[in-house]
């Protein structure tokens, strides 16, 4: 039995790495004709994996699941058996060609409705984005305001209790006080009007 990482490990190489590069060469080469073969083997590769991903969840425990992986990617890719090929032409293309005109009115309709969700949900977002910051500064401006209302009080409350005399807990020199004293009082005196 073929455990999932060596699985995994062969649809990388062989299913992704070596129809890149063969695309790679395809582009640089120009050939019209392999242009074609991996357009439809990309095709077919997209589709795998999307089933792919519902059938790992669901039977990767019948028996032999993984080699039957590695086998249908093996399929895919030879020149001989021309897998992607036979798939795209037998059953990919005509469904596509039956529902094309629907396909492409949902994707339109799809774009034209993922686009106003955006512009909705983008202004909903700069709203809350916006009230937030002004909520922030808010509560920010009334946390400052009340702190430098703490800090003012109290150096008036030490300052109401701290007479003319500098005190032993005091940093300032007493001429230094007596300086400072007068110069606040002209100051609140410079704003009264005059008489």
């Amino acid at each position: 039995m073929v455990s999932w990482i060596i699985s995994r490990l062969v649809v990388l190489v062989f299913g992704t790495l070596y129809p890149a590069y063969s695309s790679y060469k395809a582009v640089k080469s120009k050939d019209v004709k392999e242009y074609v073969k991996w357009m439809m083997y990309w095709i077919i590769f997209a589709l795998f994996t999307t089933v792919e991903v519902f059938t790992d969840m669901f039977l990767c425990w019948l028996p032999f699941y993984y080699e039957l992986k590695i086998a249908f990617v093996v399929w895919l890719l030879s020149p001989y058996t021309k897998g992607s090929s036979v798939l795209y032409r037998k059953f990919v293309h005509p469904t596509l060609s039956s529902k094309e005109k629907d396909i492409d009115d949902y994707i339109c309709q799809a774009k034209d409705k993922s686009y106003d969700t955006l512009v909705h949900f983008g202004r909903k977002g700069l709203n809350v984005a916006a009230t937030a910051a002004v909520m922030a500064a808010t509560k920010g401006q009334g946390v400052l305001s009340d702190r430098l209302r703490s800090f003012s009080m109290q150096d008036l409350s030490s300052y109401q209790s701290d007479p003319l005399s500098s005190g032993p807990g005091s940093t300032q020199p007493a001429a230094a006080q007596h300086r400072a004293r007068p110069m606040m009082r002209s100051k609140s005196e410079s704003y009264k009007a005059p008489s």
